[in-house]
């Protein structure tokens, strides 16, 4: 059992020095300009409403979740 507890305790001690090391990595560079979030939400109202109904949404739903979408901005706002 001693070789055991003698074991773990340097299984322990050998994370708790290389955890320095790893916190050592440099920062990854943000991201490119071309990810950037343009001007305008890249989808239309209509385009939504199209695609939920395709996946079986009731008309009711469909509107819920584009508004959703609206608010988050992945789509234009509908002209009404």
């Amino acid at each position: 059992m001693r070789r055991m507890n003698f074991m773990l305790a340097a299984v322990v001690m050998a994370g708790a020095w290389a955890a320095p090391a790893a916190v050592a990595q440099p920062v990854p560079a943000p991201p490119s300009a071309v990810h950037a979030t343009s001007a305008k939400p890249p989808f239309s109202y209509e385009d939504c409403l199209k695609a939920a109904k395709k996946h079986g949404e009731s008309a009711r739903y469909s509107r819920w979740h584009c508004d959703q979408l609206v608010k988050k901005g992945w789509v234009r706002q509908p002209k009404r």
